[in-house]
């Protein structure tokens, strides 16, 4: 979901419920209601669960959900201008500032296609919606799960695990190629969608089938071929992104609290539109320095780069940014140009651009490799 915070929007919206403060503030009142920030600058306010998709998602208002956040430094990148490159303490690493890995790496991108990635997203667009707390949600992230399962293996190394939620029953999912090191690579993408409200139609073919597929395509060449990197390789499929990036952000929680050496987040939202036919690069709200490498790695595999920003809460790289962790956002497009469907009944199977998925695919294959040795 890529989305820019509209303050006029913000400003004539009758329906939001008035600002309250973000720390702390007695939830007894508001049992049913969720609190949500649209940017740094704002206090929080309460919302319900509909309110959340269909007066801020669905009129493309940025958002991250704090009902859940306790950590008062979370809290506090939540709260802090853009300008602040949070995750430098978190990085233990110098980014290369060219590719070196193209022998390993250009093998396994000739392995990359679109048959399965077609397949998948069918199934995964033929689901009413996958709205986190719907019935089709669950049912979804059920079938993404045996489906990692069944790519996965191809390697007995990769191990997969559900990683649940207690808000909801949408479980996120992540898949994990040990390396030789502890230190931890992750791509990302989330799987599920809304159409504009909780009981709508929302395929969600481009926001974000498409990214989910391109995660799992890498995934399926990388444990075909038994890659083992120096570092440890994570694929990362989140839930409840749509309803304030919620799964990233119990997701991210918990890595901070373990300590885990996380060198590098790479997350991708929305990779099937893209009428330029070039990989956009976001610069706001992520690590400048991993963003500088991410489009070096875009530019040397897949050819010239756009730049774009796209707000507060736009997607999961939010969440890894917020608990200290570097990353990144590569994208289909940019914002001016992308696909007219997102958060509608009509961002369907048929609106795919086959070539974009391709190139996020190779492009993903490429990343992998390349940060595996950091």
């Amino acid at each position: 979901m890529r989305t820019q915070a509209l303050v006029a929007l913000l400003a004539s919206s009758a329906c939001l419920v008035a600002a309250v403060p973000a720390t702390p503030v007695s939830k007894d009142k508001h049992t049913s209601l969720r609190l949500i920030k649209t940017s740094p600058s704002d206090p929080g306010r309460w919302v319900t669960d509909e309110q959340k998709i269909t007066d801020f998602k669905a009129k493309g208002v940025g958002f991250v959900d704090i009902t859940d956040i306790t950590d008062p430094d979370v809290l506090s990148i939540l709260s802090a201008p853009d300008s602040e490159d949070v995750a430098l303490s978190a990085r233990a690493v110098t980014y290369p500032t060219a590719v070196s890995h193209q022998t390993v790496a250009n093998p396994l991108i000739s392995q990359v296609s679109t048959m399965n990635p077609k397949v998948w997203l069918q199934t995964l667009t033929d689901y009413y919606n996958r709205y986190y707390k719907s019935t089709y949600g669950t049912q979804a992230a059920t079938w993404l799960y045996s489906t990692v399962q069944s790519v996965a293996a191809a390697n007995p190394a990769i191990t997969v695990a559900q990683f649940t939620h207690s808000a909801y029953n949408q479980p996120s999912i992540i898949a994990k190629i040990p390396g030789n090191s502890t230190n931890i690579i992750i791509v990302s993408a989330h799987f599920d969608s809304t159409g504009g409200s909780s009981t709508a139609r929302g395929p969600g073919a481009d926001d974000n089938g498409s990214g989910v597929v391109v995660i799992l395509e890498a995934l399926r060449v990388l444990a075909n071929a038994k890659f083992k990197g120096k570092d440890t390789l994570e694929f990362h499929f989140y839930s409840g992104e749509e309803g304030g990036l919620l799964g990233s952000a119990a997701v991210f929680a918990s890595y901070k609290s373990a300590a885990k050496p996380v060198l590098a987040v790479m997350n991708q939202d929305m990779a099937g539109y893209s009428p330029s036919g070039k990989i956009s690069i976001y610069t706001d709200y992520v690590d400048s320095s991993l963003t500088a490498y991410t489009r070096v790695i875009a530019t040397a595999y897949t050819g010239t780069t756009t730049s774009d920003v796209c707000g507060y809460g736009c997607s999961d790289h939010a969440s890894a940014r917020s608990n200290g962790f570097p990353a990144a956002y590569a994208c289909d497009e940019k914002m001016s140009t992308s696909t007219p469907y997102i958060h509608t009944p009509n961002d369907s199977y048929s609106t795919i651009m086959w070539d974009a998925v391709l190139r996020h695919s190779k492009f993903t294959v490429a990343f992998l490799v390349e940060a595996s040795y950091l």
